[in-house]
């Protein structure tokens, strides 16, 4: 436990564990048998019963150079930053992120495309558009097609934006590659693990997590359409780089599935193939609303 600090006011050791990196997040233990499991394990009675902080590390991560990176590409520079961030820290961390192979075949790939006209779209219709015709993307640049798929036919539709009574066809995809190797950013302290390296490598991994999880934040986040040309900006360079890393694709939360999906990216179209094709109706969309925090400011 040499990277928390034992304090008058602090958190239970089990809490803190928990909270920095899920360790019972999916166990079912209730927290006082969490509590007993890891004295057990410590073989030591009395640590969970003190209370910690975590040691900071003194860098303070990267999420900072983040933030100011991301307001760069978007309003100040865009092919020649000022002060780029330490990619190779970011390749080393997305090591750890990495989509399990049974993750992607347990689930189903569905792409959707809404009607223009009277006549359905066929199966070989379904695919990523040719370059000349790709817009700008959550993942790629105008120009340059990738190839997006939820994990449900309602996932698929919903990422079109689609208004009530509006008909759309949804196409199931087929992974060709058993072993696609994604970025997992929908929850990266559930995906990274404290316990290799010593305690300065956990310090630092701690002061980054806030960072990967921005960057999974940043894929799922709601754009506007009149914002998206240069609003998808930093997202665009961030899966540019992890095409680099040799990653196929990443894998991120959907920010408007009410099913709980998720989507993929692929950095190449050819990586899924169309199986079949079906005619759907959209019966309802649901709005959630809220005031901006500076609405009254």
């Amino acid at each position: 436990m040499a990277t928390y600090e034992e304090v008058d006011e602090g958190k239970p050791i089990v809490q803190l564990l928990d909270e920095e990196w899920g360790f019972f997040r999916d166990s079912g233990l209730r927290p006082a048998e969490a509590k007993d499991l890891l004295a057990d394990v410590l073989d030591d009675g009395e640590l969970v019963r003190r209370l910690f902080v975590p040691i900071e590390h003194v860098g303070g991560g990267n999420l900072k150079r983040w933030e100011d990176l991301r307001d760069e590409m978007m309003h100040v520079n865009r092919w020649f930053l000022a002060e780029p961030m330490d990619m190779d820290r970011i390749k080393e961390l997305l090591s750890q992120l990495i989509a399990s192979p049974s993750t992607l075949s347990d689930l189903k790939w569905f792409r959707a495309r809404l009607l223009g006209g009277d006549a359905p779209y066929q199966v070989d219709e379904m695919g990523a558009p040719p370059p000349h015709l790709a817009g700008h993307g959550r993942a790629n640049p105008a120009g340059i097609p990738y190839l997006y798929l939820g994990s449900t036919r309602a996932t698929a539709v919903a990422e079109l934006r689609p208004h009530t009574g509006e008909l759309a066809c949804v196409a199931e995809f087929q992974l060709g590659k058993p072993d696609l190797k994604l970025a997992d950013l929908r929850d990266p302290r559930s995906l990274i693990s404290p316990l290799f390296g010593d305690e300065s490598q956990m310090i630092k991994l701690r002061a980054d997590l806030p960072l990967l999880e921005r960057l999974g934040d940043e894929l799922t986040r709601p754009v506007h359409p009149r914002g998206a040309p240069y609003e998808y900006i930093p997202t665009q360079y961030l899966c540019e780089y992890v095409k680099t890393c040799g990653f196929h694709g990443v894998m991120y939360r959907s920010s408007v599935s009410s099913d709980k999906g998720v989507n993929i990216a692929l950095f190449d179209p050819e990586l899924a193939t169309p199986i079949s094709v079906e005619e759907v109706s959209v019966e309802r969309v649901s709005v959630q609303i809220s005031t901006p925090s500076n609405a009254y400011s």
